[in-house]
């Protein structure tokens, strides 16, 4: 739990200073999988990385896993894993070596440590490949390393910064499946991304993050019901078809907002409701002398969330 968590860096000297983080309220669940969704930027690692007792907040307070931020930094580190964006794997070592070593860190003894070493590798589907060294890993093979070596020790919360970033298909469903998993067994997963995807499938709650600050929180379904209206895509013949078609329906009382599709043939409408905006918006083509090639009706996205939210869409970055 945190209140008014607040983060401020300085990028040189005689600057002003940049409010990274601006008053964060977070109410985490036991056991449950809460993930903050923004840009970069916006303030998600700055966050995770205050509560993993990385950054010293410049205010507000916070309790992780039973500990007091600021009074029991110590007693929060024990009782945490952390997975940064980056890893944090030698190319040198191998996964067995890495685990034991993790393990032992956190005052483990060596023949338990030997033991949660095989577990994390059998856990994690590692076994395999466990005795080789980790710069021969694929980027999800050292991701789920990073999953295992976070866990190792049984801390109560994991924070997972960007868990999937950079990875294939196949490797971000089974680092999701891995993250499922720790829930089920009663882990509590805190975990940054820009992911829409990735957010709508794998969080319990989102808490969507925009300078600095959580715009509004829910299950994604929540977030989803808070945008009223239905979204409407146009498919278009080509681009020259898809300008006449947005100048033929952006005065239609009916039409909330409309943007073109990413490749330029049709457009995407927002309206009150499908049912009664279709036929209206068939009869404004009709009159240009524009025929779609498709009509089709979509639920909100969190895309649509965000966007009514910040005014802008998430980036997709990689």
């Amino acid at each position: 739990m945190t209140k008014g968590l607040r983060k401020s860096f300085q990028p040189r000297r005689g600057a002003a200073a940049v409010d990274a983080v601006r008053g964060i309220d977070l109410n985490v669940a036991e056991g449950e999988i809460y993930g903050l969704l923004g840009p970069n930027g916006a303030g998600k690692t700055t966050t995770l990385r205050m509560l993993a007792t990385l950054l010293v907040p410049d205010g507000g307070a916070a309790t992780v896993a039973g500990a007091d931020l600021r009074a029991e930094p110590g007693e929060v580190r024990r009782r945490i894993g952390y997975v940064a964006q980056g890893g944090g794997t030698t190319d040198q070592a191998t996964a067995r070596e890495e685990l034991v070593l993790q393990a032992r860190m956190y005052g483990v003894r060596k023949a338990e440590a030997v033991q949660r070493a095989e577990q994390g590798l059998a856990a994690f589907d590692l076994t395999e490949f466990g005795d080789r060294v980790c710069k021969t890993y694929s980027g999800g093979q050292r991701r789920r390393l990073d999953l295992a070596l976070g866990v190792v020790h049984r801390p109560k919360v994991l924070f997972l910064d960007e868990p999937t970033v950079g990875l294939d298909p196949r490797s971000r469903s089974q680092v999701w499946s891995e993250v499922r998993r720790l829930r089920e067994q009663g882990m509590t997963v805190l975990l940054t991304t820009h992911y829409l995807d990735e957010a709508d499938a794998l969080c319990d709650r989102i808490g969507i993050v925009d300078n600095g600050g959580i715009v509004t929180e829910g299950t994604p379904e929540e977030l989803k019901q808070k945008i009223a209206g239905d979204s409407v895509t146009i498919g278009l013949p080509d681009a020259e078809t898809t300008t006449g078609a947005e100048r033929a329906l952006a005065e239609l009382p009916c039409v909330q907002r409309l943007e073109a599709l990413p490749d330029g043939d049709g457009l995407r409408l927002h309206v009150d409701s499908a049912a009664t905006a279709i036929p209206q918006l068939l009869r404004a083509l009709a009159a240009a002398g524009i025929e779609p090639e498709h009509v089709q009706l979509q639920r909100p996205s969190l895309d649509d969330v965000f966007l009514a939210l910040t005014g802008r869409a998430l980036v997709h970055s990689g």
